[in-house]
């Protein structure tokens, strides 16, 4: 790949936002990089991530991209994704653009993607071989930073991987990993229990990427990938029925794909969702709940703060578990 000049652009927010905002940017613009953090206060510090001071101010947005992308156009397509989640673009300032030095992108973006450690998993970049721990009990898995979503740094992934790695005792017999993108949740299920995985995605190129991600990881003859806008597509009914799905998508899709989850799944069997925000979570709920699943589990748990008459706080990005009854 040719050396490019790329453009930091940063906006700043409220931070619901702009971590909506870096999810779009970090998972369906390519060769792109983005850094997300709170900004400092009127004494200079930068509070600590997950405290009620930063949690409350504003947040830093800062997105890489080569500088012959049209930016008004990602902005544009940025707001309509926002608006579909329910959030407002329009509170967001611009703080500016800058050109930086010309340098190889990729290179860049993968050196600032370290180790993902969740449970007995453990996920590396190329660029971090060397330093991916190895024993029996670890689970290693390669995946490189590219055009196809998830490497296992973005909350949901992490969170799919922690339930999958509750199940390590209790592998089903027939899974599908649904809206695969790089295959990360299908090659971790693979490696855990040792059955073969099914992965579909819409997006032909994350096929083909996850079916390389398989053969980087061994697990090619455990795993088959097709292309395929839902649940209801032949290449899921042809290997339907299962007791076992995960689907890390968004909440859109995930509502809409509830009435074909019901027809896919065994009874008893468990449907493992993330992609949904906190306040979109309710009507993924309903959706199951009336394809005929039951909420069995969820991460992180809801916890009350403050005054117990208060709603709980909820994380930006729960990870629900159903069972089908």
């Amino acid at each position: 790949m040719t050396d490019r000049p790329i453009t930091k652009h940063s906006w700043a927010g409220p931070k619901p936002t702009l971590d909506a905002g870096q999810t779009f940017l970090s998972e369906f613009m390519d060769e792109a990089a983005v850094s997300f953090r709170p900004l400092p206060g009127p004494d200079g510090l930068a509070p600590v991530e997950g405290s009620p001071e930063a949690d409350d101010g504003d947040w830093l947005l800062e997105y890489y991209a080569y500088s012959d992308i049209d930016i008004h156009g990602v902005e544009a397509r940025l707001a309509a994704f926002l608006e579909a989640l329910g959030l407002d673009w329009g509170v967001v300032r611009r703080e500016g653009s800058e050109t930086l030095p010309e340098t190889n992108w990729v290179q860049y973006s993968l050196e600032g993607l370290g180790l993902v450690e969740v449970g007995r998993f453990v996920l590396y970049g190329t660029h971090d071989e060397g330093k991916a721990p190895s024993s029996d009990s670890i689970i290693s898995i390669r995946i490189d930073a590219n055009q196809a979503f998830g490497t296992g740094h973005h909350p949901t992934t992490f969170g799919c991987l922690s339930m999958l790695d509750r199940f390590a005792g209790a592998p089903p017999t027939r899974a599908l990993d649904l809206g695969c993108g790089s295959g990360v949740l299908a090659i971790a299920a693979a490696k855990l229990w040792g059955i073969h995985i099914h992965g579909v995605d819409i997006d032909p190129t994350s096929v083909d990427i996850a079916r390389e991600n398989a053969r980087l990881n061994g697990v090619r003859d455990l795993t088959s990938f097709d292309v395929a806008d839902g649940p209801m597509h032949a290449a899921v009914l042809g290997v339907a029925p299962f007791d076992f799905v995960f689907a890390n998508i968004l909440a859109g899709p995930l509502v809409e794909f509830a009435p074909g989850m019901g027809e896919i799944m065994a009874a008893g069997g468990r449907v493992l969702l993330a992609g949904l925000m906190a306040e979109q979570e309710n009507g993924v709920r309903d959706a199951y709940s009336a394809a005929g699943f039951k909420l069995i589990n969820r991460l992180p748990p809801a916890t009350p703060v403050g005054d117990p008459a208060h709603p709980p706080q909820h994380p930006v990005w729960p990870i629900l578990l159903f069972v089908k009854v």
